[in-house]
C-alpha cells in the first residue's frame, strides 16, 4: 500500500510535462457537441487538427501567439474565433444550422442485444420489461443470466462476479440481491455479460457481469428522478434519484435509491429416511414472508488537474435490514402408514442488518496523445453483518395430543470484514494498432465472525459454550498481469497472462482448528479473430479462472432452522479452477454461433446430508471432483417490419457431474437447452408508445447430485414518453404464468430429498422517471483495486 502511495506521488510532477490548450464545444443549451472538426490557423502555418469527444478538445503543442480557431460540425454553422495562446481553457458555443437540419434526418437506436468478441451487451434502456423495476429484476432478463431466490446469479451456467461501472460489488447472496433491488433499472444503460474475461480482470469467478449506469452529461446541474411501485401478493416500492454537476474542471455526481420489499414465500420440502430399522416420510410445509428495506447511495467527484490528469474520489454506501417470519408444519409418517404419526410445529423468525461502505481514490494520467497512461486505485471497504434467529418447536401426536419435549433456541451472530487493496495499471499504444497493458495489485482481507448459541427456556436464555464459536479468516492476494492487443492484416489478437499468489488462514476458537493455504497460479487468456471479409469473421478464445469460496461458505457455525435441520460452512474448502475455450462464427456483426467447452476441477458446492438413523438433515459445503460442459450458443436478431424487432438467443449443452460423495461415487450426464426471445413493437412513434414481450425457458439440468427442474418466464410491458420527452412511464407484468418456481430433487444412494420454492415472482410494476437537464450517458469507467473480494462478502 505504501509503495502505491509513493508511486502516486512520484507521477504528480508530470502534471506540467507539456503545455496544453483545451476547450469545450457546446450548443446554445450548454450540451456538449461530439465530432466537431477543429483547427488552428496562423498566417501560412500548417493546421493543428483535432476532433472533439464529448465536446472536449485539446492541443498538446507548446503554441504561443494569436491564432484563429476554426470549427465545423454537421448540423451547425461553421464558425471561427480569434484566440491568444497559451490559454487555460475556452468554451465555444456553436449555432445550429436550421437549413441543414431540415435536409438531414438522422435516426439511430442501439440494438437491444449486441455481441462482441469477449462479451454480450444487453441494452437495458431499450427494454421496457427490464427497465421498469429494479436492477435485480433487469439481471434476470439479460440473455443467459439466471437469478435465484437466495441471491445466486449465473451466466451461461457459470458462477459470476457482479461489477457496477467496472467496480466489483462487495456483496453476495441475499445482501447482493437486496442491494440491487434498491437500484432502479431505469438508471441503468446496459449490462455486459463477459463470459471469458481478459487478464486485466481478477481471475476470480467463472464470468463477469458488468452493470453500466447512466449519468447525466453537460455543464451545469442535471437530475433524474425515478419511482416504481410493484404489486405481487403484497406491495413494494423503490424511489431513487441520480444527479450530476459539471463546471470547468470539476464534476460531482451521486445517486440515492431506496427499496421497500414485502414478498410472500412458500416452500414444500420432503425427506425420505429409509433405514434398516424403519421407513419415515417427513413433509415440511413452510409459509412466511420476506421483508426488507435497503438504502444505497453514492457520491463521487472528478477533478481535471489538466487535460492529461484527473483525480477522483468515490464513496459508495449500503445499509439494509431484513426479517423472515416463517411457520413450518412437519408431517411425519412412519412405515408407509396412511395417517401421520406426529406433527412438528415450528416458528422460525430471523432478522438481520448489513452495513457496507466503499472508499476509492483514483488517479489517472495520460502521458501522451497516443494512448499511454497510468491509472492508480486505492480502496478501503469495511463491512458488517448482524443476524439473529429464534426457533420454537413443539410436537403433537397424530391424535392431537401434545408431546412433552419442546425446543427453544436463540442464535445471534456478527460478522466484520475489512478489505484493503491497491492497484497500478499501465497502458501503452504503439504501431497505431497495438495496445500493451500491465499492472500490479495487492489485497488484504480480514474477517471476524462470532456466533452464540442460547437455549431459550422460560426462565431466560442460557449460553451453550460448546455450540458457540469465534472464527477468524484472513486472505492476502498479490497479482501481476500483462496483455497485448492488436491487428495484423485480417487477424486481431489479444493475449494475456495473470499471476496470483494467495495466502489464507482460518482459525476456529471452539473447534480448535487452524487451516492455512498458500499457492501461486498462472491464468492465461487468448482471443483471436480472423476477418474473412467485411461480413464474415471467425473467432477463438481461451482462458483459465479461479473460484475462491465466499467467506460465508468457510464459516463453520451451525445455524439451526429446526431441531432436526441446520446449515454450516466448511473452513477447509479449497478453490476451484475453471478452463474455458470457445470457437465462433459471426455474420454481419449480428448473427453468431459458437461452440464451447468448459471444465471445472475441485469445484465447491453446498450439499445436503441426511442421517437416516437420527433423522438429522443438514446443509454443508465441500469440494467435489469435476464439472464439465460442452455446447453451443446462437444469437439471431431479426426485424420482420419497421415496427417489430425480435432478438433470439439459444444455448444447448451436454453436462457431466462426477465426484466421490458419501463413501460412493456418482457420474451424472444431462442434455440441456436455454432459449430466450424478446419482441419489441413500436405502436406509435410520434407519441413514443412502445410495447414488449419477453420470454425465456431453461430445461431440466444437474448440479452435483442436485437435479434441477425446468424453469420459464413470460413477461410483457408498455412504455410511453411524456412531457416533451423528459418523462417516461412504464407498465410491466412479470412472470405472467407464475412459472419461475425453483425445484431441486436428490435421489442418490440413501439420500432422497427435495423441495420446491415459490418466491412471489408474478407481479405488476408501474414506474415513472423524469429528467431535468441533459440526456444521460454511461459513467466514466473506473476499475477499483478491490476486484474479486467484492463478490465474496456477506
Amino acid at each position: 500500500m505504501k509503495k502505491l502511495i509513493l508511486a502516486l506521488l512520484f507521477f504528480s510532477p508530470l502534471i506540467t510535462f507539456a503545455q496544453l490548450h483545451k476547450g469545450l464545444v457546446t450548443d446554445k443549451k450548454g450540451e456538449p457537441i461530439d465530432g466537431v472538426n477543429i483547427s488552428l490557423r496562423q498566417a501560412d502555418s500548417s493546421l493543428a487538427l483535432h476532433v472533439s469527444k464529448n465536446g472536449l478538445f485539446s492541443f498538446l503543442q507548446p503554441l504561443k501567439g494569436r491564432y484563429i480557431l476554426m470549427l465545423k460540425a454537421v448540423g451547425y454553422k461553421e464558425m471561427s474565433k480569434p484566440i491568444n495562446l497559451p490559454m487555460d481553457s475556452v468554451t465555444i458555443v456553436m449555432i445550429s444550422d436550421d437549413k441543414t437540419l431540415d435536409q438531414v434526418t438522422v435516426s439511430a437506436s442501439k440494438p437491444l442485444i449486441v455481441r462482441k468478441i469477449d462479451r454480450v451487451i444487453f441494452n437495458v434502456e431499450n427494454s421496457i420489461v427490464a427497465s421498469s423495476a429494479t436492477v435485480w429484476d433487469a439481471l434476470g432478463k439479460a440473455p443467459g443470466v439466471q437469478t435465484r431466490f437466495d441471491g445466486g446469479v449465473t451466466a451461461n451456467n457459470k458462477n459470476v462476479v457482479i461489477y457496477m461501472d467496472d467496480k466489483p460489488i462487495r456483496l453476495s447472496g441475499e445482501d447482493l440481491a437486496a442491494y440491487l433491488r434498491s437500484l432502479p433499472s431505469d438508471n441503468i444503460a446496459k449490462i455486459e455479460i463477459i463470459a471469458n474475461p481478459t487478464a486485466r480482470y481478477d481471475a476470480q469467478g467463472g464470468a463477469v457481469i458488468n452493470i453500466i449506469s447512466k449519468k447525466p452529461k453537460g455543464d451545469g446541474f442535471n437530475l433524474v428522478l425515478s419511482g416504481a411501485y410493484t404489486q405481487s401478493t403484497y406491495s413494494s416500492y423503490s424511489p431513487s434519484m441520480v444527479f450530476n454537476y459539471r463546471k470547468d474542471k470539476l464534476n460531482i455526481y451521486g445517486s440515492y435509491g431506496y427499496n421497500r420489499r414485502k414478498k410472500d414465500h412458500d416452500e414444500s420440502e420432503y425427506i425420505i429416511y429409509d433405514a434398516p430399522g424403519g421407513y419415515s416420510d417427513w413433509r415440511n410445509e413452510k409459509s412466511g414472508l420476506r421483508l426488507g428495506n435497503a438504502n444505497s447511495y453514492k457520491i463521487g467527484a472528478d477533478y481535471n488537474l489538466n487535460a492529461q490528469q484527473v483525480i477522483g474520489i468515490l464513496v459508495n454506501g449500503y445499509n439494509g435490514a431484513n426479517s423472515r417470519p416463517n411457520n413450518i408444519l412437519t408431517t411425519i409418517t412412519n412405515n408407509h402408514a396412511v395417517t401421520p404419526d406426529s406433527l412438528l410445529h415450528t416458528q422460525n423468525f430471523s432478522n438481520g442488518k448489513a452495513y457496507q461502505y466503499s472508499f476509492n481514490l483514483n488517479y489517472k494520467i495520460k502521458l501522451d496523445t497516443n494512448g499511454r497512461n497510468i491509472n492508480v486505485d486505492l480502496d478501503y471497504v469495511p463491512y458488517q453483518n448482524k443476524n439473529s434467529q429464534q426457533v420454537n418447536t413443539y410436537g403433537t401426536l397424530g391424535t392431537g395430543s401434545l408431546l412433552p419435549d419442546t425446543y427453544h433456541i436463540f442464535t445471534p451472530s456478527d460478522q466484520h470484514i475489512d478489505i484493503y487493496s491497491g492497484k497500478l495499471d499501465y497502458t501503452d499504444k504503439f504501431w497505431k494498432k497495438w495496445t500493451f497493458e500491465s499492472g500490479l495489485k495487492y489485497s488484504s482481507i480480514r474477517t471476524r465472525n462470532s456466533f452464540d448459541f442460547y437455549n431459550n427456556p422460560a426462565s431466560g436464555p442460557e449460553l451453550v459454550p460448546n455450540r458457540s464459536d469465534r472464527f477468524e479468516y484472513s486472505e492476502n492476494v498479490s497479482a501481476i498481469y500483462t496483455s497485448l492487443t492488436g491487428d495484423l492484416g485480417k487477424w486481431s489478437f489479444e493475449g494475456g497472462l495473470r499471476g496470483e499468489y494467495t495466502r489464507t488462514t482460518g482459525r476456529s476458537i471452539v473447534l480448535n482448528t487452524n487451516s492455512q493455504n498458500n499457492y501461486f497460479k498462472l491464468f492465461p487468456t487468448l482471443f483471436v479473430v480472423y476477418k474473412v471479409n467485411k461480413d464474415n469473421e471467425i473467432n477463438f478464445n481461451y482462458n483459465s479462472r479461479i473460484s475462491r469460496p465466499e467467506y460465508w461458505r468457510l464459516n463453520p457455525f451451525k445455524s439451526y432452522t429446526s431441531p432436526y435441520a441446520y446449515l454450516e460452512g466448511n473452513p477447509a474448502l479449497q478453490p476451484a479452477f475453471i478452463y474455458n475455450s470457445e470457437l465462433g462464427y459471426t455474420y454481419k456483426q449480428q448473427y453468431n454461433i459458437s461452440f464451447y467447452l468448459r471444465r471445472t476441477t475441485n469445484y465447491f458446492s453446498n450439499i445436503t446430508i441426511q442421517d437416516n438413523t437420527t433423522k438429522l438433515f443438514y446443509d454443508t459445503q465441500r469440494n467435489l471432483d469435476l464439472s464439465q460442459e460442452m455446447g453451443f450458443s446462437v444469437s439471431f436478431p431479426t426485424k420482420p417490419t419497421s415496427w417489430w424487432e425480435i432478438n433470439n438467443y439459444a444455448q444447448g449443452s451436454y453436462r457431466q457431474e462426477k465426484s466421490g460423495y458419501l463413501q460412493a461415487r456418482y457420474d451424472y450426464h444431462a442434455w440441456g437447452i436455454y432459449l430466450s426471445s424478446n419482441h419489441a413493437f413500436t405502436l406509435n412513434k410520434a407519441q413514443g408508445l412502445k410495447a414488449e414481450i419477453s420470454a425465456w425457458y431453461s430445461s431440466p439440468t444437474i448440479q452435483g447430485i442436485y437435479h434441477i427442474a425446468r424453469l420459464y418466464d413470460i413477461s410483457a410491458g408498455l412504455r410511453k414518453t411524456l412531457l416533451k420527452g423528459q418523462g417516461t412511464i412504464r407498465l410491466a407484468v412479470n412472470d405472467i404464468f407464475y412459472s419461475n418456481a425453483y425445484r431441486i430433487d436428490v435421489d442418490y444412494q440413501d439420500q432422497k430429498n427435495g423441495f420446491i420454492e415459490k418466491n412471489d415472482t408474478r407481479s405488476v410494476t408501474l414506474s415513472f422517471s423524469y429528467r431535468l437537464g441533459g440526456n444521460p450517458t454511461a459513467v466514466r469507467k473506473r476499475t477499483s483495486a478491490s476486484e474479486e473480494e467484492k463478490k465474496r462478502t456477506q
